[in-house]
């Protein structure tokens, strides 16, 4: 059956090994690009063969992009069809539900789950498609099929706002794929809180499931504790903190939106009492909490991606070097100090460098220093593919001060 799939070729003395050995991307010169492949539609299932047309795998095509073709299978599987899709969540649904008692996690992560491009996060009897790439928006209509058939949901959301859809020459526009829209955010239990996710007007696919653990250590840090958590969306790390028994918790983010579902999460969980809400851009308002004397046992800032490229990387690292700057005078003498990354062109150890001179800096003749007691990543719904760094992108330091 391969013999009616277009084949793409790698060019000659290109080592087809990595390929072989699991790596999922090919890039645009690592293949011929002849008249021929250049005419692929996006998105278009094709055999890649070595220079001595032996075959390597089966690959998602996209030729105008830098990534020209993405691995989805052995090359010996005669393309995509709804068994393929339900073996792929199926594996993917056996895993989450040993890992959840709850069906709220991320259920697809891109190329660690077999499914290049797409990320699924899963609220209940809803599922948001992120298909952020050219195959699997072709294939869009399938994959719904297979998911319901395989997890019971019985509404699916595609999200379209992701930036990667741009690169592969796909709209932005939202839809419905099945069932009905919400018309309410949709409350998800997670440490002991309740949060509540903007399915349709939220951030990506309206909550972050990958910060669970990291929640969670800083929660066993909040007992007794007055916590300030910057750049906290719904109210990821301060509602887990007061779960945990921590005295009180400030959240602080530039999106009133964010805000107002964090205090509804606060009120559903029966914390509204001891949650507070400051809206302000976070440099500005650490800045102004450090004037005003402010003191707290634990904070945490978990910011958007400030180095989402590598043209991006030094202003990004610079950006978490003064969110560690000002961040550590906040901290009281023993207490705790949480910075997170989620951008993938900043290594750990590029950002442990950048936050480490930023709490130097913060803390410069206060005779004070710092211990690193942690350093966290996404939760396991969130595998990482042995072969790709860039899967790994959530990093998450915890000091102590």
């Amino acid at each position: 059956m391969t013999d009616t799939l277009p084949t793409i070729r790698m060019k000659p003395k290109m080592d087809p090994r990595r390929i072989r050995f699991g790596y999922p991307w090919v890039y645009d010169n690592e293949l011929v690009m002849d008249r021929r492949t250049k005419a692929l539609a996006p998105g278009t299932v094709a055999l890649l063969e070595d220079e001595g047309r032996a075959p390597l795998a089966l690959v998602a095509v996209t030729p105008g992009s830098r990534i020209a073709a993405r691995v989805l299978d052995r090359p010996d599987v005669p393309g995509l069809d709804m068994a393929w899709f339900v073996d792929r969540f199926a594996r993917a649904l056996a895993l989450r539900e040993r890992l959840f008692s709850d069906p709220f996690y991320r259920l697809i992560h891109a190329e660690a789950d077999g499914m290049p491009g797409v990320i699924i996060d899963r609220f209940g009897d809803t599922a948001v498609v992120q298909p952020n790439a050219a195959w699997a928006e072709a294939h869009l209509e399938m994959l719904t099929a297979a998911l319901i058939r395989v997890t019971g949901v019985t509404t699916v959301l595609k999200s379209a706002g992701g930036r990667a859809r741009k690169l592969e020459g796909l709209d932005d526009q939202d839809a419905t794929l099945a069932g009905t829209t919400p018309t309410a955010p949709v409350p998800v239990p997670m440490n002991g809180a309740t949060y509540m996710a903007d399915l349709t007007g939220g951030q990506k696919t309206g909550l972050f499931f990958d910060q669970r653990p990291n929640h969670a250590f800083a929660a066993r840090l909040a007992k007794g504790a007055r916590v300030l958590d910057v750049f906290s969306h719904v109210g990821g790390f301060g509602l887990a903190c007061l779960a945990a028994g921590a005295e009180t918790a400030l959240a602080v983010d530039g999106s009133r939106p964010a805000l107002d579902l964090a205090e509804e999460g606060a009120r559903q969980s029966g914390l509204a009492d001891r949650f507070a809400t400051r809206q302000g851009d976070a440099f500005d308002t650490l800045t102004a909490l450090g004037e005003e004397g402010e003191a707290f046992d634990v904070v945490i800032c978990d910011p958007p991606a400030f180095a989402p490229s590598k043209q991006a990387l030094d202003a990004g690292l610079r950006a978490y070097e003064r969110i560690a700057r000002l961040a550590a005078p906040l901290v009281r003498e023993g207490g705790y100090l949480g910075l997170c990354s989620c951008s993938h062109a900043a290594d750990l150890e590029k950002f442990r460098t950048a936050c480490t001179r930023g709490i130097g800096r913060g803390l410069h003749g206060s005779g004070r220093t710092s211990q690193l007691i942690q350093t966290g990543y996404a939760g396991p719904d969130h595998p990482m593919h042995p072969q790709l760094a860039e899967s790994g992108y959530l990093k998450a330091l915890f000091f102590r001060l």
